[in-house]
């Protein structure tokens, strides 16, 4: 088993964030892990985006060309990684944001709410756990609980009362594929 993915969207969305929690929850599940993280200059606002891999197998390089997903959080994101999703993958959308039509034949795309989502959970800042819920029901490169335990073992302490919102929202991005 090999799970590749692009997670992508603009600095202040999580992006980083939940690509490194998908590793250590693929190094929980005993696996193979790169995370290789990008980031513009500016802090919040520009662009960022993260490749990982999750692999049974060693892995020779932490660069994918043509990823298995795609977790696109805005437009940009989208129109600019949703052409290197490989035929046969997977790209999961923020319809929040991306309003662009995109239509890559042979791939499934999945458009998930995730800021209408996050706001019905009552924290604007949970939508990358919303996208992160999408991929682990389409990918299974990682459980929840998995992801769960990750969060719990990297939340610093000050952040320690947004676990219940984090949870919640991957479970309802999980919901929101079949």
């Amino acid at each position: 088993m090999k799970n590749d993915v692009i997670i992508a969207g603009f600095g202040g969305q999580g992006v980083l964030l939940a690509g490194k929690l998908l590793a250590w929850a693929g190094m929980l599940g005993g696996k193979f892990v790169t995370w290789f993280p990008s980031y513009g200059a500016e802090m919040r606002g520009g662009t960022a985006n993260c490749t990982v891999i999750i692999s049974d197998e060693e892995i020779g390089s932490p660069v994918v060309d043509s990823p298995g997903a795609l977790i696109a959080m805005n437009e940009a994101s989208a129109v600019r990684f949703s052409g290197n999703v490989g035929r046969g993958g997977v790209i999961i959308l923020n319809s929040s944001l991306v309003k662009e039509d995109i239509k890559k034949p042979g791939r499934r795309i999945y458009k998930i709410p995730a800021n209408e989502i996050a706001g019905e959970i009552g924290n604007p800042r949970v939508v990358n756990m919303v996208m992160l819920g999408a991929y682990l029901k389409v990918s299974g490169a990682a459980s929840i609980g998995q992801i769960t335990r990750a969060l719990e073992e990297s939340l610093p302490s000050r952040n320690r009362h947004l676990l219940n919102a984090n949870v919640s929202a991957l479970g309802k991005g999980y919901s929101q594929v079949g």
